[in-house]
């Protein structure tokens, strides 16, 4: 009896060795290592890519924003603000209904199928309203012109990015609507456009935050 109540004291005296030594190795002591290589090897990305301007974080540059109008009284829908770069369509987003002490978007895809009705309406109606937006006087946009990205939303619909296509196809709109030359937004662009990683991973993109801010940017200075 004795002999069994000593083992048992040493097989649980073990295990709570092994206990304290695991957590402060994977509890403490690893999560440190790990925080301290990426703030320092990587500050930017470990604290959630945020991009600041004059002084604010405005935002990340892996999270795509809206630029809309505000609501007006009756409206459901807000319409786009066309003076700023606007980002792909954010269909997938869906609404916070379990916790409703806060305002949050749910990030995801519309899981439609291509020849699915109610996106083939979707796509139709944005793709009408691409050409309407950004058509202005001396420069038409045809329906051929509108690239995918302009009318689909990505799997996460907070895609950051667009295609430099579809930047080029706003430039003439954004360039009236601030009063600035067609040429001049059109450096903006190709300034803001980036390759593909390594120059083999993924396609050609334009960040839409920071291309507005630099937009902003050149307006004030203006």
């Amino acid at each position: 009896m004795n002999n069994s109540v000593i083992n048992t004291a040493r097989l649980l005296a073990a295990g709570l060795r092994a206990l304290l030594v695991l957590t402060v190795v994977t509890g403490i002591l690893y999560p440190l290592v790990i925080t301290g290589v990426a703030q320092g090897l990587f500050n930017g990305k470990a604290n959630g890519s945020e991009i600041t301007y004059q002084g604010k974080v405005v935002g990340s540059s892996l999270i795509g924003q809206a630029y809309n109008l505000p609501l007006k009284k009756g409206q459901e829908t807000p319409e786009p603000d066309l003076k700023w770069f606007q980002a792909r369509p954010q269909n997938g987003l869906g609404t916070n209904s379990v916790n409703t002490q806060y305002k949050l978007i749910l990030s995801g895809a519309t899981n439609r199928s291509g020849d699915n009705k109610d996106l083939v309406d979707w796509v139709k109606a944005a793709k009408a309203a691409v050409v309407k937006d950004n058509s202005v006087p001396g420069y038409t946009v045809k329906p051929s012109d509108v690239p995918a990205d302009a009318v689909t939303s990505s799997g996460s619909g907070l895609d950051p990015d667009i295609s430099p296509q579809y930047a080029d196809l706003q430039v003439h709109r954004v360039a009236e609507k601030n009063g600035l030359s067609v040429a001049r937004v059109q450096k903006l662009v190709a300034e803001h456009t980036e390759g593909r990683t390594l120059g083999f991973i993924g396609e050609p993109r334009v960040n839409v935050l920071e291309l507005n801010i630099a937009l902003r940017e050149l307006v004030a200075k203006s």
